[in-house]
């Protein structure tokens, strides 16, 4: 129950200010799970940042080919179109997107403070088992030692969620929207 009423509380603290939450992480680390269930707790809009890649970029990426800035630009692009989209029409939102550089979240962002980092910190090896699990998938397995080597962890100033993925997603969504409630209940109280 007191779980349910956190959920409730932080879906109408946010119903106040439209905002989006960009999750983030290396393949692999749960963000199309984990932002499926914040979305659904929150009542918000969701939308997988992989729906945004070219067809050529998906065959890229399915061959074992890792994708340059160049071939990412017009992809984060086109997610920060869909971000600014959201928040110009009121509507809070989720979106997945690997965004591994600092460079990649600050197109996302462009600095707006309704533009929250979740970012889903894992190690390797968890990594790796459940790459190695899923099947289906056009992210090559192969691409996680690239993955990891471009990964740049928000810093302080991004003012991060950040969440390990060691829990049952359920779990890690639910410490997410604890953390936002937290968040708007300190802001309810200074103000």
């Amino acid at each position: 129950m007191a779980s349910e009423k956190r959920i409730q509380n932080a879906a109408e603290a946010a119903a106040s200010a439209a905002q989006v939450l960009v999750v983030m992480g290396v393949s692999g680390s749960g963000k199309s799970t984990v932002g499926a269930l914040i979305a659904e707790r929150l009542g918000w809009i969701f939308v997988d940042g992989d729906s945004f890649h070219t067809p050529e970029h998906v065959a890229k990426m399915h061959a074992g080919h890792a994708l340059d800035d160049e071939d990412r630009a017009p992809w984060l692009a086109r997610i920060a179109v869909w971000i600014q989209h959201r928040l110009a029409a009121g509507e809070s939102g989720v979106v997945v997107c690997s965004a591994l550089r600092r460079a990649y979240r600050d197109v996302l962002t462009h600095g707006n403070r309704r533009v929250r980092i979740v970012y889903l910190d894992g190690d390797r090896a968890v990594v790796a088992r459940r790459l190695a699990e899923r099947h289906g998938h056009f992210m090559s397995p192969r691409l996680l030692d690239s993955q990891f080597a471009t990964l740049e962890a928000p810093g302080p100033d991004e003012h991060p969620i950040s969440v390990g993925i060691d829990a049952p997603p359920e779990v890690i969504a639910d410490r997410v929207v604890a953390q936002l409630a937290e968040e708007a209940h300190t802001r309810a109280e200074r103000s």
